[in-house]
Formats: structure tokens, C-alpha cells, sequence
């Protein structure tokens, strides 16, 4: 049985982490009490002693964290956006590409996808990867996701200010200086950042991510060779492609609220693509892509504990 310690377990992501796996029979979750929680010498014992360490902490806390672990043998899984273009950690994504998914199981440093990247990187990397993009294309992102996605001080703000609130989406980003934009850049495989356009909408969790474009601006191939792509690429049962996934011609970005899955699909016509990912913010946009990496490192089935 492996030892397993949530740094940062009192937030969003590590509650939802705690959930899936409190109850497992092969893990066996070391508690701080609340007292000790931020205890800089309790956490670095508790660091130490484990044999798997979730990070669910700002990024100076997590980048504190892993200077904290003297012990060689400790695998970390970091959700926060700290060291996910690090040299060193592997990108917890192993859908994405055989590298991945063979580095993973022995990585001692892994780095959870952010959120709005999971779904861009996921429509973005395969297609450079099979030439139909070129690496040098300039593309524009499109994210919508619940208010969730915030962690506990935004989901503080819409429970107590619900009638304003709640009563429209509302875009950020607005600089174009996102903290996801150089994780989509890097591991997409892209020379430029996109265009990012992040909106957090009136509900709690669930999130659609599209990448518009333009046939001509393919390098090659047709919509039946992206679909292609995706279809060979991700092929379930966490990660899966769907012809259609529309309902009588809406999508709904709440689709896939509560699970840990996702479902990529293409719209639109010859002329006019949309290439869109669907998942839950908190599911396979972060507790969810966590605890997969956990299964994977335990070399257990790794929708253990998701749910699908």
C-alpha cells in the first residue's frame, strides 16, 4: 500500500482528489490535522514520508514544496501551473502522445495540464504532429468554464453574490497574458501563443474549449482528415473522439460536469472548422488528470477511481 499526501488538501482540486480516492484499498492517504495544515515543518515530514505527493498549491507554495523533499524516491504530481513547462517533469497527458504515456509511469516529477490547455493542447498538438497544421499557424482559442474553475475565493464570490453574478458570463484574460499561454504554446508544439479569449459562466463546473479555423489555412488535409486524427489518436475510455456531439445543434459546456472524461469532436463545414473539446474543469482539467497520473505511476488501471 502507497503512501499518499495532499498538499493543499483544505482546496478545490484536492477535495475533489480526496474524494477519489479516500476510500481505495491500495493507497493510504496521510493526514495533517488542521492545526498543522500550514505548519512548514509538519508539511516537510508529511513530504518526506510519502510515497506520493499531490501539490494543490498556489505556484510559490508548490515550487516551496519540492525544495522541501529530500527524498529521492517521491513521486510528485504538481496541479498548480508551476512546472509544467519545466525541464525534468513530464506532462501528466499521456493521451497525447506515446512519449508521454511512456515516460509517465516512472516519472518522479509530473505536472497536471492546466484546465483551458487540457482542451486546446488536446485539439492543437495531434494535428501539428500529422503536418496538417504548421507549427508557425496562428490560431485564436475560445474557453468557457464554470465559475469553479476559480477555486474556493471565486466560487465564494458567486455563492454570495449570486444575482449579479450569475446573471452573465463574464471574459478575463483580457491582456492576453493568461497563465495557461505558455503551456498551450510549448507543448501544442506552436511558435506563437493563440489568441486566447477564457470565459468563466454562470455555472459550477464544466468547460468547452474550441480552436476556429479556416480551411484554407490548413497545411493539408480535409475535416475527414482531423477527424481522422482525433479518431486514431484518442480513442477512450477516458480520452475519446465523437462524430457528432451536438444536441438538435447547441453544445453545451456543462456536458460533462462531475466527470473525468473527455470528448472531442469536430463542427462546422469545409470552409469554416471548429474543432472543440468538452470536459469538466475539475475533472479531466485537473483531480481528475491527477489521479490518472497517480494510477498510472501505481501501475493500476488508470480510470480507477474516475468517473466516466
Amino acid at each position: 500500500m502507497k503512501k499518499v499526501f495532499i498538499d493543499g488538501s483544505a482546496g478545490t482540486t484536492g477535495l475533489r482528489i480526496y474524494e477519489r480516492i479516500a476510500n481505495r484499498p491500495d493507497v493510504e492517504l496521510m493526514l495533517l490535522p488542521e492545526s498543522e495544515r500550514k505548519d512548514p515543518m509538519a508539511r516537510k515530514k508529511a513530504l518526506n514520508a510519502c510515497d506520493i505527493a499531490f501539490l494543490c498549491l498556489p505556484d510559490a507554495a508548490a515550487i516551496e514544496a519540492v525544495n522541501m523533499i529530500e527524498n529521492p524516491d517521491v513521486v510528485v504530481i504538481d496541479a498548480s501551473t508551476a512546472h509544467r513547462t519545466d525541464e525534468g517533469w513530464c506532462y501528466g497527458f499521456p493521451e497525447l502522445s506515446e512519449k508521454l504515456a511512456k515516460a509517465l509511469p516512472t516519472s518522479k516529477r509530473i505536472a497536471v495540464p492546466g484546465c483551458h490547455a487540457s482542451g486546446f493542447i488536446a485539439l492543437v498538438h495531434p494535428l501539428i504532429e500529422a503536418g496538417i497544421l504548421s507549427a508557425d499557424q496562428l490560431l485564436t482559442c475560445h474557453s468557457v468554464t464554470g465559475y469553479s474553475g476559480g477555486g474556493k475565493k471565486m466560487i465564494a464570490e458567486y455563492e454570495e453574490e449570486p444575482d449579479f453574478l450569475l446573471g452573465a458570463p463574464r471574459q478575463y484574460g483580457l491582456t492576453q497574458q493568461h497563465k495557461h499561454l505558455k503551456e498551450m504554446k510549448k507543448i501544442a508544439g506552436l511558435e506563437n501563443a493563440p489568441v486566447f479569449c477564457p470565459i468563466v459562466s454562470d455555472f459550477y463546473s464544466g468547460m468547452m474549449v474550441t480552436v476556429p479555423l479556416f480551411a484554407k489555412d490548413l497545411k493539408k488535409g480535409t475535416v475527414a482528415d482531423i477527424q481522422s486524427v482525433y479518431r486514431n489518436q484518442y480513442t477512450g475510455p477516458i480520452v475519446f473522439f465523437a462524430e457528432a456531439a451536438d444536441e438538435n445543434g447547441f453544445l453545451s459546456a456543462h456536458c460533462l460536469a462531475g466527470k473525468d472524461s473527455m470528448k472531442l469532436t469536430v463542427a462546422g463545414n469545409e470552409e469554416r472548422i471548429l474543432l472543440i473539446a468538452l470536459y469538466d474543469n475539475l475533472g479531466k482539467g485537473a483531480s481528475g488528470a491527477a489521479v490518472e497520473c497517480m494510477n498510472i505511476v501505481l501501475g493500476a488501471d488508470p480510470k480507477t477511481g474516475l468517473e466516466l
